[in-house]
């Protein structure tokens, strides 16, 4: 009986032993999960950082106005098309003229009305705008009012996302945690610490880097803003490729049941 009583004391020290384990484990995946977990790193930055201003590149769709005081003089520099739309209860078909859109090509350049290429690729817009602006000078008897639009800034979010997909940005200016929120977040099977930015550069140079989310300095990071055609890769982590091995979501905690009923039939055997 001793030693019955012995072996199940031993066992039970055993299981206390795991359990204690098990927390320690949870409390150790709870530390991987929130973001920005450092954030002082970021309130006791001195230095100002410097205002994101997206960048053109090749590939987008630009949509560039000018205007003076005299709308004639202005109108050879706007490049206007005239579409068909449908008007009245007679479905009458009326021509009215609509932007056209430039599309920078593969050297960074547009082809400018009047003025010809002009090589904008790699420049902010408040810089293509002034670029512009000098150029038309020689033209008009007044300084114009230059304005560029950028009408296809997009970003997109894969991998253990709520709402993967492919997001519109209109403001032209988006960031990591905002790129997150429009997918829905990180799902827990999400590792923080291994986010994957895929960019390309304006000389087509890919590049895949690493962002941890755990870290406040990403904040600091030039990363931190993303640029257009950007692409989010969160990484699932081994939870998540165990429960997809099995098929289910339900694995690990089969597992797990599983080795509770182990223990308390090696219990009931020992109390027989």
């Amino acid at each position: 009986m001793k030693q019955n009583w012995f072996k199940i004391k031993t066992l039970s020290c055993r299981v206390w032993i795991v359990l204690a384990l098990l927390m320690l484990a949870s409390c150790g995946s709870y530390k991987k999960v929130p973001y920005m977990q450092n954030a002082e790193v970021v309130n006791d930055t001195i230095a100002p950082l410097p205002l994101y201003d997206a960048k053109i590149m090749p590939k987008d769709l630009l949509i560039i106005t000018v205007n003076t005081s005299d709308p004639e003089a202005a109108s050879p520099f706007n490049l206007v098309v005239q579409s068909s739309i449908t008007t009245g209860k007679y479905n009458n078909l009326t021509q009215q003229p609509s932007l056209q859109q430039y599309l920078v090509n593969n050297d960074g350049e547009i082809d400018f009305p009047v003025l010809g290429r002009i090589k904008i690729g790699g420049l902010t817009k408040t810089e293509a705008e002034n670029l512009i602006k000098n150029k038309l000078n020689p033209y008009l008897k007044e300084t114009p009012i230059v304005n560029v639009r950028m009408t296809n800034y997009k970003i997109s979010v894969l991998g253990e996302v709520a709402r993967p997909g492919t997001f519109t940005v209109n403001n032209e200016k988006v960031n990591v945690l905002e790129a997150l929120a429009m997918a829905g977040d990180m799902t827990v099977y999400g590792i923080r610490d291994n986010v994957k930015l895929i960019r390309e550069d304006i000389d087509g140079k890919r590049m895949i880097i690493t962002l941890n989310l755990n870290d406040a300095n990403l904040i600091l990071s030039p990363c931190y803003y993303l640029q257009q055609n950007d692409i989010l890769y969160v990484t699932p982590n081994e939870t998540k490729a165990k429960n997809s091995e099995v098929g289910s979501s339900t694995g690990l905690w089969l597992t797990a049941t599983s080795v509770l009923v182990s223990i308390a039939s090696l219990l009931v055997t020992i109390l027989r």
